[in-house]
């Protein structure tokens, strides 16, 4: 009789006790087994994976009743702090011989979580919105750009999508999502924003410094909002291939027509090697170069021995060309 009546009492303690401080206890009839071999503890703090937190989970050296739950765990990916005196209430109501020294004891309970991004979110948006007008290879723009969802650990991280509203000409929509795709009891979460149209663009794979001359290699391709492409955005891989950097370039930004050029291959003042070639034979003469020139442009030549002034076509590297009736340019 007297121990029907201590469990009574017990409990009549500790459901105020925990609603003072917003937590919601779970109810057990567990008995209250005070163990007193090992000094109990608080810990720091804990990370729970279900939805309960049980009393082991706050204290070291718990004893018989460490499994008695005694509150509801934060949302997934969430904390809540108990404070001093709801712990003292808590370490009493249980037999443990505890004591706060004072406010500082506290503890923060996390609750683990699956993280789902904003990157899994847009595509999980963009997928359900084809269905309604939306193309694939649009891009997302979310409204809340640190959009965050968690799910509890080991759940099936699925988004689910409702209540879509999508306008084609503007581009925007709303939409409610959640998530465990199938949990009746995951959140409603409303997110409004924007598609966008998308181009795919060649890029710098590397840096490339000034007077580099981009290869094959040097490029990669990256996709880009269409409305963020200018009109002397460089479009084909062809345009870039075999030119020379008129200023350095980042890697993966836009190249515009403005940052290269033709490479130059004979430079003004330079002496440059001529060349005339007939039918029946092959005459070379070096001359000083008058201009900048890159392959196939016209440039001056000064003949080294007659100081005649010629016009030629840049072939190469320091080389030039005439033509025969410029023979005697060569003189």
């Amino acid at each position: 009789m007297k121990k029907l009546c201590f469990a009574l009492i017990l409990a009549a303690f500790l459901v105020p006790a925990m609603g003072a401080s917003e937590v919601a206890a779970a109810g057990s009839s567990a008995k209250p087994v005070p163990d007193k071999s090992a000094k109990v503890i608080l810990r720091d703090a804990v990370i729970v994976k279900s939805k309960l937190v049980r009393l082991g989970d706050l204290f070291i050296n718990a004893g018989k009743n460490a499994d008695v739950t005694v509150a509801y765990a934060p949302a997934p990916g969430k904390q809540a702090l108990f404070d001093a005196r709801w712990l003292y209430r808590v370490a009493r109501g249980y037999g443990l011989d505890w004591k706060p020294i004072g406010v500082q004891d506290q503890i923060l309970v996390q609750r683990a979580g699956q993280v789902i991004t904003r990157g899994e979110i847009e595509d999980s948006l963009l997928a359900a919105m084809t269905q309604y007008g939306a193309e694939k290879s649009m891009s997302v723009e979310l409204s809340d750009r640190l959009l965050r969802l968690y799910v509890p650990a080991g759940a099936l991280a699925r988004i689910g999508v409702e209540d879509i509203s999508y306008e084609p000409r503007t581009g925007r929509f709303s939409a409610i999502i959640k998530a465990p795709a199938d949990d009746p009891l995951a959140p409603n979460t409303r997110v409004t924003g924007r598609l966008h149209k998308v181009t795919e663009i060649p890029v710098m794979a590397r840096r490339m410094l000034k007077k580099e001359i981009i290869s094959k290699g040097d490029i990669k391709w990256i996709k880009t909002r269409s409305n963020r492409v200018g009109r002397d955005t460089v479009m084909e891989s062809n345009e870039l291939i075999g030119m020379a950097v008129k200023r350095g370039l980042q890697e993966g930004r836009p190249v515009q027509i403005s940052d290269i050029e033709r490479p130059i291959l004979v430079v003004k003042g330079s002496i440059v090697t001529i060349i005339l070639k007939s039918p029946k034979m092959t005459l070379t003469a070096q001359g000083k170069a008058l201009d900048n020139g890159a392959d196939g442009d016209t440039v001056r030549i000064t003949n080294s021995q007659s100081k005649k002034v010629i016009e030629a076509e840049v072939t190469g590297p320091g080389r030039v060309a005439v033509v025969p009736t410029g023979s005697l340019a060569m003189n």
